[in-house]
């Protein structure tokens, strides 16, 4: 299992150049890979782009650039120009967004979202490729092409939870990226579902996870269930926590010390994840000391 790191939005609000200090002492620590949030603050694309590549050639990744306020045409040509911005490192995650802030902020139609994903895979993937693209669809209609650099395209990883979705993602992407989803879901449901849409291909299951080094678990599962009862109440994260028999986000924070922190990771290697993306959170103190202790299970 690859161990990545979390930076931006999901670690709490930072400037560029903190984010750029962070991600490069990780790639320097050893970590394999880093991945941006794209939520209501920077945006993943143009803050890789402006971190640009590492010295150790680490995966830079997008968990998620949501699509729907996108068009693929824009998302291609962006993804593009980030991919040759970071030395050709870009990993490419995009998902369906929160539905109630895709309705409320963009005013935009969540409905039929398998289908939506499934309409524009098929045409992210064509302009990726640099295939002319004359596509009048339900959902989309896109005509154009694009000129990458010859197999210079990022890979395409999906976030996708329900089992429809799992199956476009398996179909049609690389893998999926996963969020509020703890080591039972993983096993039972994220895992097998994926894998079966993929058929003869092995799907990446990136899995994603808040985690603190701390000596006192219990207040920081209380505030960390406070910060993030928002979060919990999601339809797309209640339904991951229902299926994982979770009462909220906390119950499935990695937290604690070394030892308990371990554990937990080899659960989640356990139940299949070939990636787990991890967001250490908390004061900048104990952020800190999360990196530097994640830099030694990396080595």
């Amino acid at each position: 299992m690859r161990i990545g790191m979390a930076f931006g939005d999901v670690r709490g609000p930072s400037p560029l150049p903190e984010i750029t200090r962070q991600l490069h002492a990780a790639a320097a620590a050893g970590v394999r890979s880093a991945w941006i949030s794209d939520g209501v603050g920077w945006d993943a694309l143009t803050a890789l782009a402006a971190v640009g590549p590492t010295p150790s050639g680490m995966e830079l990744g997008t968990a998620v650039v949501p699509f729907p306020q996108r068009h693929p045409l824009l998302l291609a040509r962006q993804a593009l120009t980030t991919q040759a911005a970071v030395g050709g490192h870009l990993t490419l995650g995009i998902g369906a967004g929160i539905a109630r802030m895709v309705e409320t902020m963009y005013g935009l139609p969540t409905d039929q979202p398998a289908a939506r994903l499934r309409e524009y895979l098929q045409v992210l993937h064509s302009l990726l490729r640099g295939d002319p693209v004359d596509h009048h669809g339900k959902h989309y209609t896109a005509v154009g092409q694009l000129t990458p650099p010859a197999d210079d395209r990022p890979e395409v990883l999906v976030a996708a939870l329900g089992p429809v979705m799992l199956k476009v993602a398996g179909e049609l992407a690389g893998g999926t990226i996963t969020w509020m989803t703890g080591p039972r879901t993983l096993s039972n449901h994220v895992v097998p579902s994926i894998t079966r849409a993929a058929g003869s291909r092995v799907p990446r299951v990136v899995a994603g996870f808040a985690v603190c080094l701390t000596s006192a678990e219990d207040a920081v599962r209380a505030r960390f269930a406070q910060e993030f009862a928002l979060a919990g109440q999601v339809p797309e994260y209640r339904a991951m926590l229902e299926r994982e028999g979770a009462d909220g986000p906390a119950d499935i924070l990695l937290a604690g010390d070394e030892a308990a922190i371990g554990k937990q990771l080899d659960r989640i290697r356990d139940a299949g994840a070939t990636d787990v993306m991890l967001a250490p959170i908390g004061t900048a103190e104990e952020q800190r000391r999360t990196s530097e202790y994640l830099s030694t299970v990396v080595r």
